[in-house]
């Protein structure tokens, strides 16, 4: 059965430039579909029959293989015993070694058959040396004509085939990208969700992890973060995220070369999209400033990230061991009199201001104490000069400080518990917190936390 070579080949590369389907790939599925017909139309039932195909000439040869068995790799039919057939009616070709399962459960051997098996003192008299589990080729007759069924069967083989190899990869092509910023189009909207053409794959923007108050339409570029890559029987699936703390951490890798390096480290993160982030750095080299490696020139390293963030605010603070001093930097840019740690063990904390600062170290809606409570992993008590001894503060209760830079979406943000009468939560924050060049300092939604 001759084929078309000047056509094929221009299919093999369409689908290899396009897909990323290899040549070898196709080949090899074109040549399990047509040994399936092959079995379909002229074989015979359990045969294990192969296929060749021959690039040169386009012609293509058949073979029968069987595999060298003994008594303790196969069993006999016994008296009175039915063979079970399969949904095909016959054997698959991967069931040549594999066990089989009597009605009580008892694992037993693989029924013996002539036309896939050959017993190890026949196998000898044919080849010599032969051992248990070689194989034995023998030609087929070759067939140009086959039935209706047999060629729609090669066809749908074929196709099965060309998508198992693209699923494979495309999986391996982006589960290697699995934790970077991928962009792409915004391909179409439904529900909340977005879906972004990436090229070969689509990735999926769902609504819970996009920055509150962005807004695309279709055909707009845009920048993600890809945190999973799923298979499914439907295809791969990419998660993309651009609420993700991760995305934070990528975006200041892309400006701040000493981050990229591994100079400079993000020990904690805390985030609220589209709002607030607190980042915490550390600088493993003493000549190093961590916070003006991030801010950047007149905070133009900074200022980029924000842009990209839809103007999220960035605060900037260097990461300490010592609680006392970690705990005053995250609650900047309020000024903090002092910081006393009532309960080393439940990590809790009390931190005294003076009353023009109480708002300010609260923040709006409680996020800039709440944002602290994040990213040092402290239960944070704010308390001004005039609040009476004995009574109530404003606590603000952070999760387990040991959690590590997440690879999934955020956790749901902590609320701010407060008596209104000793420590109100301020309806306004002064301006002073507003900018990043001022604090230098970053928060975010979702925990990134220290060892």
């Amino acid at each position: 059965m001759p084929f078309d070579l000047k056509a094929l080949n221009v299919v093999l590369e369409e689908l290899e430039n396009e897909r990323g389907i290899s040549k070898e790939k196709t080949i090899e599925a074109i040549e399990h579909a047509l040994a399936t017909a092959y079995k379909k139309e002229f074989g015979k039932r359990d045969q294990v029959i192969r296929a060749h195909f021959d690039m040169n000439v386009g012609t293509t040869e058949f073979e029968q293989v069987k595999t060298v068995v003994d008594e303790t790799t196969v069993r006999f039919k016994e008296e009175g015993e039915e063979e079970i057939e399969t949904n095909e009616g016959h054997m698959r070709h991967n069931d040549t070694m594999s066990e089989d399962v009597s009605e009580d459960g008892e694992v037993r051997l693989p029924l013996f058959s002539p036309e896939k098996h050959m017993l190890l003192a026949d196998a000898q008299k044919i080849k010599k040396g032969a051992v248990v589990g070689d194989e034995l080729i023998f030609p087929l007759d070759t067939k140009e004509d086959f039935g209706r069924i047999a060629a729609q069967t090669a066809k749908q083989m074929v196709i099965q085939k060309i998508r198992e190899a693209e699923k494979e990869h495309l999986s391996k092509e982006f589960g290697e990208r699995e934790g970077e910023i991928v962009s792409g189009t915004v391909q179409r909207i439904e529900r909340g969700n977005i879906f972004v053409d990436l090229g070969r794959a689509v990735g999926v923007l769902a609504y819970d992890e996009q920055i509150p108050g962005e807004r695309y339409r279709a055909g707009e570029r845009i920048r993600a973060y890809l945190y999973r890559v799923e298979e499914s029987a439907r295809g791969v699936f990419l998660r993309l995220s651009r609420s993700h703390p991760n995305f934070l951490v990528r975006l200041f890798e892309n400006e701040s070369p000493e981050v990229a390096q591994g100079t400079v480290e993000l020990k904690a993160i805390a985030r609220e999209p589209g709002s607030r982030s607190k980042v915490a750095v550390f600088s493993n080299d003493s000549h190093v400033d961590p916070v003006g490696a991030l801010v950047g020139q007149r905070g133009v390293r900074v200022s980029t990230v924000m842009s990209e963030l839809g103007g999220e605010k960035i605060d900037v603070i260097e990461w300490s061991e010592n609680p006392e001093h970690f705990i005053e930097d995250a609650l900047s840019p309020a000024k903090i009199i002092s910081v006393d740690i009532t309960d080393e063990e439940a990590h809790q904390a009390v931190v005294r201001v003076t009353d023009d600062q109480q708002s300010l170290a609260i923040g709006r809606g409680g996020q800039n104490v709440r944002l602290a409570a994040k990213l040092t992993g402290w239960r944070i008590d704010i308390q001004s000069t005039s609040t009476a001894e004995g009574a109530e503060s404003t606590p603000v209760e952070a999760s387990s400080p040991e959690t590590e830079i997440v690879t999934e979406p955020a956790e749901e943000t902590p609320t701010v518990s407060a008596d209104p009468e000793t420590a109100p939560v301020a309806d306004e924050t002064p301006k002073e917190e507003s900018t990043p060049s001022e604090t230098g300092k970053p928060a975010t939604s979702e925990e990134i936390k220290f060892k």
